[in-house]
């Protein structure tokens, strides 16, 4: 169950020849790829891409009828093999996953699909996960296709430019015979636009003539002596070819050209952050008409020599926007330049942070302090946004002061980005689990282990369960990639001690590689450490989307294969099953039992109970459409008695759940304020199983809210309130008597 479902946007798929398509960039690239003739079409979800994911699922009629073949892929690699097809076929195939980390899974697949080139247009479409929405670490997509001889395609973040990009995209790899790469940021992804539309077309030549008329080309397949000569022949042939196809089909675009004697050139992406900028200095209106020449890449790998001094011709100076490090397009305009003798001087990071997006705000300050040299005339007295202010208060400076020197070995443009981002009067607010997330209590248990057994090495893994390495757990040291939780803690498998080390591993993970890569590795290698297996029953962190493992029955895709059995299949013996994680107690005795047997090997946990989110966005709509209809619903929730709680909070240590708060204590006897739950609850009962596990006190209590309620519920409502009544008066005459 994804967590969003574009079935009602999935018509517009349909649109023919001259109607205008509106709607988000995930759908007008699916239309795009369509249009192009695609043949088939695998990837692997993970931001900002996963969408694509989910509404190639949602089309999966519209493809079918078209003769396109669709897949969830295993991982970014499998997806990448995938385009195998188009080596010795000419089938146009895309795939797509997250960048950078999925790039670097599918990089040894990318390598050699690039070395043998291709037939059919190939296509790696990558959500470029940089900046500061990003989750993982920030490296760029660019240094693959680099080492790899990929086309790197950077479209200007509208429709029509993304949609004519895509198509474009699959001549040039059929032109070159190699794969391109089309990279789209966060924003790219979500923007929201209209084209004209084209008709939708049948792939020229179907996988079902591939698989009756094979063929192979021995030269394509990567092996020597033909695999030296594919490098030659990238350099000889296909890096031409490509030069040649993006000069006389304008893939990039220049804008007033001539009307200065300076310019910025810009990766295609970074366009609408540049433009705006130019905006607010009143250099360009709104339809993009600016007074600064633009050289707009939208290939940014490889670039063109020929294209580039000519833009540059009679210049100064140009700008050159890039996101990110290293500044790899710097170099490559810097060497061209020089090696032609060029007078141009290129300005990049010597006015633009090394490292860090690109915001608003810094190409803004960015672009000023470029135009302050060569056009002051421009700024004088004008008065500039607050944004382009360099000047910064002091207290500002103050504050980022410690995150600045975090950066000793950076220039100072870098270091300036840090200190204008920083603002004291923010608080951190680090990613946590959501309400009654079903992973909490399983660290919830190891934090009363850990009283009991003192503290273990614990390896964490990609995905939800990382979020406990923040308080309130404090849990994980180390996290090496996407189902590498228990490969992270190989090392640590001594006979010289008893004490066992912890690793965790969600389920997405689990089936993406830590099958292989983290059991098998432990089985093979017999250590005895302690794997956790967290069964949310779908690669929730991605989005909701179903795996091998997921309970619900999809009509697409094989589920309900169990995680122990696929434990057991690799050879390990002791494996303990938990369906229902909120058992904070058996949660509990299950972690020290594996934490202190005797039994030798490797030891396995499959601690199971579903994702929250995905829970609630099933069954909220069903429960409001019952209680909508006057059918009677019940809803479960917890409270805290004023009365009972201590003040303590341990539960709220221990849980950290965010509908757990504290207020005021009604008692004027009593200063420290008590527990409360607020109306996020859903009812979990993670607070009192909690409670229970680790003996604090029975504050708690659960509570059921009944809509359209029958005629047993109100006259158990009335009973409830009576007997209330009746022992608060009992009450308030016993304190009459005794203080006469």
């Amino acid at each position: 169950m994804a967590e969003r479902s574009f079935s009602s946007e999935v018509g517009k798929l349909r649109l023919g020849a001259g109607e205008e398509f509106r709607g988000e960039g995930i759908l007008a690239v699916t239309k795009a790829l369509l249009q192009a003739g695609v043949a088939y079409v695998a990837g692997y979800q993970g931001a900002p891409i996963s969408h694509l994911m989910d509404v190639l699922t949602d089309a999966n009629d519209i493809l079918e009828d078209l003769g396109v073949h669709f897949e969830h892929s295993a991982s970014e690699a499998t997806a990448t093999a995938t385009l195998a097809a188009s080596v010795h076929y000419p089938l146009r195939g895309a795939v797509t996953f997250k960048s950078t980390v999925g790039t670097n899974v599918a990089s040894d697949a990318l390598a050699n699909l690039a070395s043998g080139g291709v037939t059919g247009g190939a296509m790696l479409i990558v959500g470029e996960d940089y900046g500061e929405g990003s989750s993982i670490m920030q490296e760029r997509s660019h240094a693959f296709a680099m080492k790899s001889q990929v086309w790197l395609l950077d479209p200007r973040p509208n429709l029509p430019s993304i949609v004519a990009m895509v198509e474009q995209g699959f001549e040039l790899s059929e032109a070159t015979r190699t794969p391109v790469m089309l990279e789209l940021r966060i924003r790219a992804c979500h923007v929201h636009g209209s084209f004209i539309a084209k008709d939708n077309l049948r792939p020229a030549f179907t996988l079902k003539e591939a698989i009756e008329q094979p063929r192979r080309d021995v030269n394509r397949i990567v092996l020597p002596p033909a695999s030296f000569l594919h490098e030659q022949e990238k350099v000889a042939e296909r890096w031409p070819a490509a030069q040649k196809f993006i000069v006389e089909h304008g893939l990039n675009e220049r804008f007033a050209e001539h009307a200065q004697d300076f310019g910025i050139v810009l990766q295609g992406g970074m366009y609408n952050a540049v433009i705006r900028a130019l905006q607010l200095l009143d250099l360009c209106d709104p339809y993009g008409e600016s007074q600064v020449p633009l050289y707009v890449l939208n290939v940014t790998y490889p670039l063109v020599d020929d294209e580039l001094r000519g833009f540059c011709e009679g210049k100064r100076g140009v700008l050159l926007v890039e996101e990110g490090q290293p500044a790899f397009i710097e170099q490559n305009i810097d060497s061209i330049l020089r090696k032609s003798d060029s007078p141009t001087r290129v300005h990049g990071k010597d006015m633009l942070p090394m490292a860090g997006e690109l915001t608003g705000a810094i190409m803004l300050k960015g672009v000023v302090r470029f135009l302050r040299r060569y056009a002051p005339q421009w700024l004088e007295g004008k008065p500039l946004p607050a944004a382009a202010q360099t000047a910064m208060p002091a207290v500002v400076v103050q504050a980022a002061r410690d995150r600045s020197a975090a950066l000793p070995g950076a220039d100072a443009p870098a270091r300036e980005a840090i200190l204008q981002q920083a603002d004291p009067h923010i608080h951190a607010r680090p990613p946590s689990f959501c309400t009654g997330c079903p992973e909490r209590p399983i660290f919830t248990a190891l934090k009363l282990v850990e009283r009991e057994l003192g503290k273990h090495h614990v390896s964490a893994d990609i995905g939800c369960h990382l979020f406990s390495i923040l308080p309130p757990f404090d849990i994980g040291a180390t996290t090496m990639g996407y189902g590498l939780g228990w490969a992270g803690a190989a090392a640590l498998n001594s006979r010289d001690t008893a004490r066992r080390t912890l690793s965790f591993m969600g389920d997405g993970g689990f089936w993406h590689n830590g099958l292989t890569s983290g059991v098998g590795n432990a089985v093979f290698n017999r250590t005895d450490n302690v794997l956790v297996v967290v069964d949310n029953s779908y690669s929730a962190a991605t989005g909701g989307q179903d795996l091998l493992s997921s309970k619900a029955l999809n009509p697409l895709r094989s589920t309900r294969h169990g995680i122990e059995q696929a434990v057991r299949g690799v050879g390990v013996n002791w494996v303990r099953s938990i369906s229902r994680t909120y058992d904070v107690a058996g949660m509990r005795d299950t972690f020290r039992e594996a934490l202190t047997t005797t039994e030798a090997g490797p030891k396995v946990i499959v601690a199971s109970s579903e994702c929250m989110l995905n829970r609630q966005r099933r069954e909220k709509p069903a429960a409001r459409a019952r209680a909508d209809a006057g059918e009677r619903t019940v809803r479960e929730r917890f409270g805290v008695d004023p009365d009972t709680c201590t003040g303590d909070h341990s539960c709220i240590r221990l849980s950290g759940c965010p509908s757990l708060s504290i207020r005021d204590n009604p008692d004027p006897l009593r200063r420290d304020p008590v527990a409360t739950v607020l109306d996020s609850c859903v009812g979990c009962g993670l607070c009192g199983e909690v409670s229970h596990a680790a003996v604090l006190c029975p504050s708690f209590h659960r509570a059921s809210i009944v809509s359209n309620p029958g005629g047993w519920d109100r006259f158990r409502a009335r009973l409830g309130n009576w007997l209330v009544q009746w022992l608060s008066r009992r009450g308030q005459a016993r304190l009459k008597a005794v203080h006469g």
